[in-house]
């Protein structure tokens, strides 16, 4: 099952570094084509889902590499889980129903909740 973890985590984990460290990096206006809820939130928000993205990233890879706080990789993906519900509704919000990442890395963050229970 830890194989399957790595397969699982280890793409989730890299979307959400590149993901995450566009939001810590760039401005609204460089954000904007990629993201057009950046918009509606202020950039303070932004940049705070950018660095929720990178320690919960840090998250799913570190614990399990090391043997260290392995519960928190558990926390990680739980916490992707809750990202992801939350943007999907910021998305139906702003009536975007293109919501298919959002539901896609939901799914896999849930798989990654289940993974990781099977060898904490």
């Amino acid at each position: 099952m830890k194989v399957a973890y790595w397969i699982v985590a280890g793409p989730l984990a890299l979307f959400y570094l590149y993901g995450g460290g566009l939001k810590v990096v760039r401005s609204r206006e460089q954000l904007r084509p990629m993201m057009a809820w950046v918009d509606s939130m202020p950039m303070a928000a932004v940049r705070t889902v950018g660095w929720v993205e990178l320690l919960g990233a840090i998250g799913l890879v570190l614990p399990p590499l090391t043997g260290i706080a392995a519960w928190s990789a558990l926390a990680a993906a739980g916490g992707f889980v809750a990202l992801q519900i939350g943007a999907t509704r910021v998305h139906l919000r702003m009536g975007d129903r293109d919501i298919a990442l959002n539901i896609g890395l939901l799914l896999t963050a849930a798989v990654a909740v289940w993974l990781a229970t099977t060898w904490l």
